[in-house]
């Protein structure tokens, strides 16, 4: 499929549908953390990337292949609200199914009464902060021009005093970037202000384009953990696995994945191992088979092989 992928399993999601609704990379930011690699142009004005109805009918091809579906998430690969029509998407999927619908988005947009509007009818917005001051949003985010950190948080506070639904503040905690004590209680101070019903701490896991990028350690998560517990739920970052038993087409489904996002060679020996139980060989044949595609290439992060896609222009 073009626009869906998945199911993917993650702690907070479950089992969840991804919809991308995006050409990568378009995004309104360029975050120092992003497994998309840099944001080579910005992107800042919405549009309708591709045709909403051919969409509507993958979702709803891919909701009648896959009966235990806990979300259906709709992601871009770059900022999701960048497509004009997400509002439309929602509402349509709305009649045919009774899945929870959750977009993952950077909050960038928020600013608009339109995207506050369309967002509504979602079961579940996760729109990221990372920073609770000007200097650390700059630093890490690196918006466009004219997108301000407090616009930001505004926009946020805006959404969350007309929206009944669940929001759950994405926090990337980026080692000895965003989290000291002085950044944490910064950071709560601005969550306070939002009033999230979840704060989802994520951690860099997968390969950035930046060098200096690093895991914090387990005693400044328990910390970040502390802090930010004191003015809400948070939710401690750990990763979920990967499914790929229901998938009809194994190589679909993972070049579906990776373009998306980089994998980890062991988090996909084990999907493939699920699918093959107790018959090592094949699951390293499968392997080779795929990497000979050469649809693939492995690089190193953090001493562990991550699968990518290989750039076609090279």
């Amino acid at each position: 499929m073009k626009y869906v992928f998945g199911p993917v399993s993650s702690k907070r999601l479950g089992q969840s549908l991804g919809v991308d609704l995006l050409p990568p990379k378009s995004c309104s930011w360029n975050c120092v953390y992003c497994q998309l690699g840099k944001t080579k142009k910005f992107v800042t004005e919405r549009q309708e990337f591709f045709p909403r109805e051919e969409i509507l009918e993958e979702i709803r091809e891919a909701i009648a292949a896959n009966t235990s579906l806990d979300w259906i998430t709709f992601v871009g690969s770059g900022e999701t609200m960048l497509y004009k029509g997400v509002g439309w998407l929602i509402g349509e999927v709305k009649k045919f199914t009774s899945t929870p619908v959750a977009v993952i988005t950077n909050g960038s947009l928020l600013y608009l009464p339109e995207i506050r509007e369309e967002l509504l009818q979602a079961d579940a917005v996760l729109p990221s902060l990372n920073a609770g001051s000007e200097t650390l949003h700059i630093q890490i985010d690196r918006p466009a021009s004219g997108l301000t950190f407090r616009q930001h948080v505004d926009g946020l506070i805006a959404f969350r005093s007309i929206y009944i639904g669940q929001l759950w503040l994405e926090v990337m905690l980026l080692g000895g970037i965003n989290d000291s004590n002085e950044a944490l209680y910064d950071l709560a101070d601005v969550v306070k202000e939002i009033n999230p019903d979840m704060v989802h701490l994520v951690l860099p896991t997968r390969p950035a384009p930046e060098q200096d990028v690093h895991i914090p350690s387990e005693e400044r998560i328990e910390q970040a953990i502390a802090i930010l517990s004191t003015v809400t739920t948070v939710v401690h970052p750990v990763k979920g696995t990967m499914d790929l038993r229901s998938a009809p087409d194994m190589l679909k489904a993972v070049s579906a994945i990776i373009s998306r996002h980089p994998v980890q060679q062991r988090e996909l020996q084990k999907a493939i191992a699920d699918c093959f139980p107790g018959d090592n060989d094949k699951v390293s044949a499968v392997m080779q088979d795929m990497l000979a595609t050469a649809r693939f290439k492995l690089v190193d992060h953090g001493g562990e092989p991550y699968w990518v896609m290989k750039d076609p222009s090279n």
